[in-house]
């Protein structure tokens, strides 16, 4: 069971950080693989240590999480706005085929939503 466990969160990790990696690619040509899944594993931390506060936390993670995008990689705050939007589309993308196609039941750690 702890396999298990482990094996579905290193597999929404890749998931996630595959889906910031094609989206920092398109956005401001960054290639590296392993620096969006530590973007991605950052930005979930980031996520959860501010989501679950009343009323404003959603906002402030999502703030959070952009700003992570934004520390981690080039441009400004609307690169890193852009990054996440389209590493969220990404990631349902990817979701919907490693779920609906392959039929694994995974998410996208560190892509808030998906």
């Amino acid at each position: 069971m702890v396999l298990g466990s482990i094996v579905a969160f290193v597999v929404a990790l890749l998931v996630g950080g595959l889906a910031i990696y094609l989206s920092a690619n398109f956005v401001v040509d960054v290639q590296d693989y392993s620096h969006a899944v530590i973007t991605a594993l950052l930005g979930a931390i980031a996520w959860g240590l501010t989501a679950w506060i009343p009323l404003f936390g959603p906002i402030l993670a999502l703030i959070v999480w952009i700003g992570v995008i934004n520390w981690r990689y080039p441009g400004g705050w609307v690169d890193a706005a852009i990054i996440g939007f389209i590493a969220w589309i990404a990631a349902l993308a990817l979701l919907f085929v490693l779920n609906a196609v392959l039929n694994l039941g995974v998410g996208a750690f560190g892509v808030p939503g998906a």
